[in-house]
């Protein structure tokens, strides 16, 4: 886990329909994950015969988890959750935020302003349709953004916590996480190895149903202490 500083930033991008309208949010402190969620981590979790992934490999992303694998009681956050507790942790392991993603892709206060995360040029920070041979990749291996985190932009998509809205219109601007009763569908972010660069940068994102499973969505670790 890597601990981000809080700060304010401009979240979305106006060239983008559900990106819109630019905004400026302020983000307090809080930690995320250097990489996506390793298969070996969610097996360590879960138990070894549990991988859902298509690609396997113990340092690829895990994928082929919905939402719903990952935050509903008896998924991947609560037995970790468990597991840490029993060790005296008590700060609780969640999803980021969809601000708290896109301040740490961007790079956080130490941003560059880069379209990607940690770079102008997809091919330095991420696999995506170009470059992944159709595969996701083991973690680690492309450049870090500012942050030192690893895969933000390509390799797979990362759910956030966030219900999904078609646009910024009434988000809150404190990096909250934004549920409400109408969204039936959750976000996810970064790209991924089978969609093409317009897909990865920063400010791009989507949603689907909680339920769904991909071969080209993971997740990544978040906290606040």
């Amino acid at each position: 886990m890597r601990k981000v500083a809080g700060g304010t930033f401009t979240m979305g991008d106006n060239q983008y329909a559900y990106a819109k309208p630019a905004h400026p949010v302020t983000v307090p402190d809080f930690w995320i994950g250097v990489y996506p969620v390793t298969q070996g981590l969610w097996k360590a979790v879960m138990g070894a015969e549990n991988n859902p992934s298509f690609f396997r490999g113990e340092y690829r992303p895990v994928e082929n988890v919905s939402w719903n694998d990952i935050c509903l009681p008896g998924g991947f956050l609560d037995k970790l959750n468990q597991i840490m507790e029993a060790r005296g942790e008590t700060s609780p392991f969640r999803l980021p935020s969809e601000a708290e993603w896109e301040y740490a892709a961007r790079g956080g206060n130490l941003s560059k302003g880069y379209t990607y995360a940690g770079s102008n040029l997809l091919t330095a920070v991420g696999w995506y349709d170009e470059n992944s041979h159709n595969e996701t990749k083991p973690v680690g291996l492309k450049d870090p953004n500012e942050l030192g985190l690893y895969d933000m932009s390509g390799n797979v998509w990362e759910w956030c916590e966030d219900a999904w809205h078609n646009n910024y219109k009434g988000a809150p601007d404190d990096g909250k996480v934004w549920v409400d009763k109408n969204g039936s569908h959750r976000v996810f972010r970064g790209g991924c190895w089978f969609f093409d660069s317009l897909r990865a940068p920063c400010a791009y994102r989507l949603g689907n149903l909680p339920s769904r499973h991909f071969d080209y969505i993971g997740f990544r670790l978040s906290l606040t202490k």
